[in-house]
């Protein structure tokens, strides 16, 4: 038999460091959040069942509230370097049970938020190329996009990283040029900066109304921004890349939505935007909201042109495959950190010659290939189903594990001593308090952003708030199921392999 020699050994389980920058990084995690698909998709919903024309001030309440949570998610980025990134740090702060039941809910937030892009990947796919003649099923285009999403993310990170610079470059300058066209005409009314950002206007409705589903939908617009510590070995600088990329990433995703939404608001007029939304997100059977996009593409032509609308459908699906690649990425690196920490099966943490993570992207795509193959044999639908339950569960994943970090951030910084009180305690504490009214008001809607309603029930209605299927209750408890699992998992490893305890304490 064979045996490697411990260079070759090491080098098969270590990320290539030095690969990014802080554009690179940047890159990785605003890519991930598909901003286009967001626009187009989540703000027309907002604006309609959610607070109107107050939605783009919902989405600087939400990014506001991110940057407080990133205050002491960057300080700790500066003490500890892991591509698990927050299963890293919550083990730091809390203890490695915790640690590793957080990495089992991050892994399922990264790993859900790729399938529901890969259905409307899928989805779209099929819609648009019917129109070219070619008729073929969604899971045929999703397999396809898994195909080149799998072979991207077996190369070098920084191939990655320029694939998504130049997709995400155009897709930000196209929404940028329509937002301030319409901004710079005015629209039926003019500017109406208090009905978009004043807090009456933005909370209107109150939590359990349109306020509560419009911060629902914006929360659920900036998934993919804390991706940015995942990166932190493969960067040149990690003390102050991540930092400053996720400072970055966090402003960008929140300026960017803010103005494109004052945009559409101030396009459509703000004391008309319902009955806007209406008629432009209508399909051809009278159906409200069966075109979302239609919202953004109508606006774009009205004030632009339809040239730009023919770029921002083609940008549509290269937007998704970014984000495809982009989560990819993130889930390959979580599962890497886990097999390197003895949690998965060692094969896990193997890297190739490029220093891509081959274990953890064989084991994303393998996931990945699995539950489109059991969507598709089940004829569910790749958006109605596919996409909107885990988009939804992904949404609450990822609140509760930005919770537990900054919980964790308090007791690991004013533990180890260094930082102001803003920074090891204020910041974070506040965060965490925020961060847990986001969790609340995304598990009381789920029922509309899932669409897992009980028969009957109207979930737009502020009463409706809870009411949820038996499908609804399952998938809103399965990030708390694969935290208990995490935690059930450790407890088992950590009894038997020193490796993980030796990971967390150097």
């Amino acid at each position: 038999m064979t045996h490697s020699t411990p260079s070759t050994a090491a080098e098969r389980s270590a990320l290539r460091s030095g690969r990014l920058g802080v554009v690179g990084v940047v890159f990785f995690v605003v890519a991930a959040s598909a901003p286009l698909v967001g626009i187009t998709g989540a703000v027309p919903v907002a604006m309609l069942v959610g607070n109107g024309a107050g939605t783009p001030g919902a989405y600087l309440v939400v990014g506001l509230t991110l940057l407080l949570f990133s205050v002491g998610y960057a300080t700790m980025s500066q003490r500890v370097t892991n591509s698990g990134a927050f299963f890293a740090y919550v083990g730091k702060g809390l203890g490695v049970d915790a640690g590793v039941a957080s990495a089992f809910v991050s892994i399922l937030t990264y790993v859900t938020i790729q399938l529901a892009i890969y259905g409307f990947f899928g989805g779209l796919l099929e819609g648009t190329m019917a129109g070219f003649g070619v008729a073929l099923p969604w899971f045929v285009w999703s397999f396809i996009a898994w195909v080149l999403v799998t072979g991207l993310s077996l190369l070098s990170v920084d191939i990655g990283a320029k694939v998504l610079g130049v997709l995400l470059v155009l897709e930000l300058l196209s929404l940028l040029v329509a937002g301030l066209a319409m901004l710079a005409n005015g629209g039926p009314e003019g500017w109406n900066l208090a009905a978009s950002f004043s807090p009456e206007n933005i909370f209107a409705g109150g939590f359990a109304g349109g306020a509560g589903i419009a911060l629902a939908f914006a929360l659920a617009s900036f998934i993919g921004f804390e991706a940015t510590a995942i990166y932190g070995e493969e960067s040149k600088d990690p003390k102050r890349t991540v930092p400053l990329a996720t400072y970055i990433a966090i402003s960008t995703i929140s300026i960017l939505f803010a103005i494109v939404s004052f945009g559409m608001v101030t396009g459509m007029g703000a004391t008309g935007i319902v009955d806007e939304v209406v008629s432009r997100s209508m399909d051809a059977d009278g159906n409200v909201l069966a075109n979302p996009a239609g919202v953004l593409f109508s606006l774009t032509e009205q004030y632009l042109g339809g040239w730009l609308v023919t770029i921002m459908t083609v940008l549509v699906i290269t937007s998704l495959f970014a984000g495809l690649l982009a989560f990819q990425n993130a889930a390959a690196r979580y599962f890497f950190a886990l097999g390197r920490g003895g949690v998965l099966p060692a094969r896990a943490a193997t890297t190739n010659a490029s220093g891509a993570p081959v274990g953890g992207v064989v084991i994303t795509s393998a996931l990945a290939a699995l539950v489109m193959i059991v969507f598709a044999i089940a004829g569910l639908d790749p958006v109605a189903n596919l996409f909107f339950w885990m988009s939804s569960i992904t949404a609450m994943s990822v609140i509760i594990v930005e919770i537990l970090v900054s919980i964790a951030v308090i007791r690991f910084l004013r533990r180890e001593g260094g930082g102001s009180l803003w920074k090891t305690t204020i910041a974070p504490a506040l965060s965490a308090v925020l961060l847990a009214i986001g969790l609340y008001l995304v598990m009381s809607r789920f029922n509309l952003l899932a669409g897992t309603v009980p028969e009957g029930v109207d979930p737009t209605l502020p009463e409706s708030a809870w009411q949820l299927n038996g499908l609804g209750w399952f998938l809103v408890l399965l990030p708390v199921i694969a935290l208990v699992v995490g935690y059930v998992v450790a407890r088992i490893n950590t009894n038997e392999n020193e490796q993980l305890v030796r990971d967390f304490a150097s």
